[in-house]
């Protein structure tokens, strides 16, 4: 006896939709095509000269002065100035709620996308629960896989909340998507952060 689906034919299914499924992450994306793994990801970082002890000092500061109790306040406090120093250091294009539709059951607005000569990196900005955020990020990462035109192997993907960033990756071959089991804090990891981010865009 086969199992009913999650996913209904006919319905329209958003990004944002997925993170409001409370099924088991594993299942859903296996309706998709996909398989999901939890592991230490090995992120290529970065190795040359950051200075980043301005916008270390520069988001300390901030954080004095807001109260990060809403989505917008961590996207403009905390996370958009990361990826624009990213841009800074590595020439990538950023682009703000990118829209994507490959059909009903991937579509929807990818908070943050970077697009570089060789990679690109999808951010996916959740105020509260990086878990079921991170499944939005890999359905995101699924679509993106049949959107761009690029021959990159894997895609790079990161659910934050701002202030806690979590990476993910999809093999485009393998169809199987890694979560990262580590977190990365801002602005006590922020070094180690834009380092991966940088090394991910170069």
């Amino acid at each position: 006896m086969t199992r009913p689906q999650i996913l209904q034919p006919g319905e329209s299914y958003t990004f944002s939709k997925y993170f409001e499924l409370t099924f088991d992450p594993e299942d859903i994306l296996a309706e998709l095509g996909c398989t999901l793994e939890k592991a230490p990801l090995s992120l290529v970082k970065h190795l040359g000269e950051l200075s980043d002890a301005d916008l270390k000092q520069r988001i300390e500061q901030n954080l004095t002065y807001v109260d990060l109790t809403s989505e917008a306040a961590r996207r403009e406090v905390l996370i958009a100035p990361v990826l624009l120093e990213v841009c800074r250091y590595t020439n990538a294009r950023l682009k703000i709620e990118y829209p994507i539709v490959v059909n009903n059951l991937l579509k929807g607005s990818v908070d943050y996308y970077l697009l570089a000569t060789h990679n690109l990196l999808v951010v996916e900005a959740k105020n509260a629960d990086l878990a079921r955020g991170f499944t939005q990020l890999a359905v995101e990462l699924i679509a993106l896989d049949q959107w761009i035109t690029s021959d990159a192997a894997v895609l790079h993907g990161a659910v934050t909340a701002g202030d806690v960033w979590k990476f993910g990756t999809l093999n485009r071959q393998e169809r199987r998507i890694v979560q990262d089991i580590n977190l990365y804090r801002v602005p006590a990891d922020l070094d180690e952060l834009l380092r991966i981010i940088v090394g991910i865009l170069s």
